[in-house]
Order: C-alpha cells, then sequence, then structure tokens
C-alpha cells in the first residue's frame, strides 16, 4: 500500500496540468477560427506555408511551416506522450490489472463503434473510407480542460478514469498511424531509422542513462523515419519508451524530461498544433457540409459512437463482474464522461491530416472534428452539470 501515498497528488497535479494546456488549445483554435473569418485568411495561410529548411546531404529537412508543425513538432508531444506511457506502466495508473481493466475495455469500446460508424456512413466511398480512424480518438488535454470546468462536480476518481482511457487512446492511435497510415516506404531510410533503434535500445540495456545520447541518435532517428514514409511521429514515441525510468542514484530520467518536456508541449506545441489546423470559414458549418460523407461520420463517431461504445463496455464489465464503476462514479457521471470522450480535437485533426490532403475534404476533417468536439462538450456539461460530489476539491 506504501505505493499508493504519493501517486494520487502527482496524478492530481498532471490532471491540473493537462486542464490548463485544453483551455489553451481553445484559446488557439478560436484565434486561428477568427483570423480566417475576419479578412486575414491569406495572412494566415501565407504564415502556415512559409519554407523550413535545415539538415545534410539527402537527410535535408525542406517543408512548409506547417507540415513542420505536423511532423515536426508533433513528434515532441509523441515523445512525451511515450514517456507517460511508459512511466504509468512501471509505477502508475497502468501498472496493476485492477487499475487498468476498466478504462482499457472502455477505450477499445470508444474506438470500435465510433469507427464502425464513420465507416458505415463513408461505406462505398473510396475517397473518404480512410478516414475512419479520425473519431477514434480522444484529446486528453481538451477532454481534461473540459472536466476541470464542471469544478466539485467530478470526482478525482472519474477524472483518473478519462485520463487511463484516453492514455489508451493514444496508444491505440499510435499502432493505427503506424498500420494504416504508411505508404510509399523507403527502405534505406527505413533501415537507418531502425539501426537508430536498435541503437539506443543496446544503449538502453546497457545501462546507459545519458539523455543527450538518447536526443542526439533520436533527432538523427526522427529524420530517417520523417524520409522513409512511416510518420515521423512514432520516432518520437518509440524514443520515449527506450528512455531509462531510473538511473542507479534513484534519479528518473523518465520524470525529469516529463517535467522539463510538459510545458512546452502543453503551452506551446499543441496550441501551435491547433492554431495551424483548426482555421477554417464558419461557412462551413452550413447544412448542406455538415451533412457531407466525412464530417456526418466524423460528428456521428465523435458524438455518438464514442459514449455508445465506452458505456456499452463498461456495462458488460460492470455486469459481469470483472470491473466496478470507480469510486464515487454513478452511472450519470460514466455516461457524461464518455461524452465528454468525443473530444477528439488534436488527435482527430492529425489523424485527418495522415488520411486526407489538403483541400475540400482536409477542410471537411475540420468541420467534423470541431462540430463534433463542441458537441462533446455540451453533451457532457448538461448531463454532468446538476451534480456535486461533496468533499471534493
Amino acid at each position: 500500500m506504501r505505493q499508493n501515498s504519493k501517486p494520487l497528488p502527482r496524478i492530481a497535479q498532471f490532471i491540473e496540468h493537462e486542464a490548463t494546456g485544453g483551455l489553451m488549445l481553445a484559446c488557439a483554435a478560436a484565434f486561428a477560427i477568427l483570423l480566417v473569418n475576419f479578412g486575414l485568411d491569406d495572412t494566415y495561410h501565407h504564415i502556415l506555408e512559409e519554407r523550413v529548411r535545415f539538415g545534410v546531404g539527402d537527410l535535408t529537412l525542406d517543408k512548409s511551416l506547417h507540415h513542420f508543425i505536423n511532423d515536426g513538432l508533433m513528434a515532441v508531444f509523441f515523445f512525451l506522450v511515450g514517456l507517460e506511457i511508459k512511466r504509468e506502466v512501471l509505477e502508475g495508473s497502468l501498472s496493476t490489472p485492477s487499475q487498468i481493466v476498466l478504462p482499457a475495455v472502455a477505450a477499445v469500446g470508444g474506438i470500435v463503434v465510433p469507427s464502425g460508424i464513420y465507416a458505415y456512413v463513408n461505406w462505398g466511398n473510396a475517397a473518404t473510407i480512410s478516414g475512419w480512424a479520425i473519431p477514434a480518438a480522444t484529446d486528453i488535454a481538451f477532454a481534461l480542460g473540459a472536466l476541470a470546468l464542471l469544478g466539485n462536480r467530478a470526482p478525482l476518481s472519474l477524472k483518473i478514469f478519462l485520463l487511463t482511457l484516453a492514455t489508451f487512446d493514444d496508444l491505440a492511435a499510435i499502432i493505427i498511424i503506424a498500420l494504416f497510415y504508411t505508404s510509399g516506404l523507403s527502405v534505406l531510410s527505413l533501415s537507418g531509422g531502425i539501426a537508430c533503434l536498435i541503437a539506443l535500445a543496446v544503449y538502453n540495456r546497457l545501462g546507459g542513462d545519458r539523455i543527450g545520447i538518447y536526443i542526439l541518435i533520436g533527432l538523427v532517428m526522427w529524420l530517417f523515419v520523417l524520409k522513409s514514409g512511416v510518420h515521423a511521429t512514432l520516432a518520437g514515441v518509440a524514443l520515449g519508451l527506450l528512455i531509462p525510468l531510473k538511473r542507479a542514484d534513484g534519479s528518473s530520467p523518465v520524470h525529469e524530461l516529463e517535467q522539463s518536456i510538459h510545458p512546452y508541449v502543453k503551452f506551446a506545441i499543441l496550441p501551435l498544433f491547433a492554431f495551424a489546423n483548426a482555421g477554417l470559414p464558419l461557412d462551413g458549418f452550413s447544412l448542406a457540409n455538415l451533412t457531407a460523407q466525412v464530417p456526418l461520420g466524423i460528428i456521428a463517431g465523435l458524438t455518438l459512437g464514442k459514449p455508445v461504445g465506452i458505456m456499452l463496455a463498461v456495462i458488460l464489465m460492470v455486469a459481469t463482474g470483472l470491473a466496478k464503476l470507480p469510486q464515487g462514479v454513478n452511472w450519470r457521471y460514466m455516461f457524461g464522461v464518455s461524452c465528454l470522450a468525443g473530444i477528439g480535437f488534436t488527435m482527430s485533426l492529425f489523424i485527418g491530416s495522415l488520411a486526407f490532403s489538403e483541400g475540400e475534404l482536409g477542410a471537411q476533417v475540420r468541420v467534423g472534428v470541431v462540430a463534433g468536439s463542441l458537441l462533446s462538450i455540451l453533451l457532457g456539461f448538461i448531463i454532468m452539470w446538476p451534480g456535486k460530489v461533496e468533499g471534493e476539491r
């Protein structure tokens, strides 16, 4: 029981940090929408098309600022995701079966059902069916930010459940990206990335704990993976999972990196991503565009598929006695947080950018994700707002 004396305050602090980041995301997205709709759309797109160039020889990077944010800065975000997953698995909320079984099964339901709904809406359309994974994602920062606005109406155990569910969601998104959104492989570049990965794994097995070496080889691995056709963010995840949890003196490179990177990711990288990907004309919210196959599939997946999938999984687990509801959480809370899990935003936009290039379908993705996420927030608030948890701070 001793190991449980400190995790809860740390988790509560982490949730508070994530929640603040979610509010920053919302502000950045709103700013982009304002620019696009108040006569500065040319300036907005001109900034995003500025070129970023650096590298050596064949490994030179030459991409627009928009692609640099999505392929480069988002690799840092996924690096942080890798660190967080490793920490949670080894010593956190994913370290014991009793802690992970309910949110893990709920995450599966929250991935399968919305993906199936999107696929059903877009069945037979070869141009749009590849976006099936867009409504499967949950934005941790945005969802926790929305839950935090409920204050003491939501118990801490519910926030931990959402955090754990969204962590599994991120892990599933990583696997989906690797399996379904990789094309045009360069064997030479991929071999270079794998060589870097093996070198890092060997260094880890030998007890290497110098963060600088991990970062240096990780940067080379990222550049190789970027050139290989596999999405470069996967290099960030792999690097995060290979960072050692403990040194011989008891200090933790994982914790040190999390603490140093977290503020930059939550208050700079993710807001930049939101700004670069959320700009859409409000006239795109016409009834005709909302009912096109792509936005309709995304909206239905996020607002209907997420809560239905999560609730069916939770009901099944509780009814069979394989799990119990978190302490202090009733069915109304569980339904409300299942709706908030439909806030796809960052991850949904990211998967959408992989499924479709910029253009009409890219714009439809933004319409669907923004509308679906806003509706999910509204539904979650309506369901949970009447409640109040006594004794919660």
